[in-house]
């Protein structure tokens, strides 16, 4: 039986080149979102001239790219090899799946995460255990995700309901080859700070820009003055 984790791994290898080639904007920086909120503008991780960063489904990792010259240390991992192989030479990236980090407890001061691995998940409680393991204790975490809304406004006819927690594509043998996992506000509340590790300090849903006429999938100028696509929690490791 294929897993998630499997499943996503050979989608986005798979789908790769097609997705550097449908977003060079959004990928040519630090953008949390595809209302391209950048980090530059945002400033949600805060001084991490200092910090030690980890970039959790980094992708091909132009994050992490831009964090060379501004935090102490940065680094990302991400589930497809695929993906990993269109960043820039140098960066010091590994492959990984997050729900086995491979560092040591306390590694990191600053652990983010921009649309990467979190949407794909099953396991949501045991990613952000080992995000927690990972960050020194009050470490700042910050993860940028669909929406819990735009969840039942797809960019295909599949009807989806705000309560339904999982879409899954199969291929004619049976075998999983997708798979995409939604939340709603109150399972993040309780994944991050009502049960989990963290504590919540904010929650940001930015607003579509008026200058911004993109389309990409489920993002557009018309739904962005409607309802937010994007959510970004900002928390403080509380292990």
């Amino acid at each position: 039986m294929t897993s998630p984790s499997q499943a996503n791994r050979a989608y986005w290898d798979d789908d790769a080149a097609n997705y550097h080639a449908e977003h060079p904007e959004y990928l040519s920086s630090f953008y949390w979102c595809p209302e391209m909120l950048h980090e530059g503008q945002a400033h949600l991780l805060g001084n991490v001239s200092n910090s030690s960063v980890l970039e959790i489904g980094c992708g091909s990792a132009s994050c992490t790219e831009w964090l060379q010259s501004r935090a102490h240390f940065a680094t990302g991992f991400d589930i497809s090899r695929g993906m990993l192989n269109h960043a820039a030479p140098g960066l010091p990236l590994v492959q990984a799946d997050a729900l086995s980090l491979p560092y040591a407890t306390d590694a990191f001061d600053d652990a983010f995460s921009a649309f990467g691995a979190f949407p794909f998940l099953a396991n949501l409680d045991l990613a952000l255990s080992e995000v927690s393991r990972v960050l020194k204790p009050s470490g700042r975490f910050v993860l940028s995700t669909n929406h819990p809304m735009r969840w039942i406004f797809p960019d295909d006819p599949t009807d989806l309901s705000y309560f339904d927690r999982a879409y899954l594509e199969q291929d004619r043998d049976g075998y999983l080859t997708y798979a995409e996992f939604h939340r709603t506000i109150a399972d993040w509340f309780k994944a991050l700070q009502g049960e989990g590790p963290f504590l919540l300090g904010d929650i940001i849903e930015p607003e579509w820009p008026m200058d911004l006429t993109t389309t990409w999938g489920q993002w557009s100028p018309k739904r962005g003055e409607t309802f937010p696509g994007t959510i970004i929690f900002v928390c403080r490791n509380c292990r």
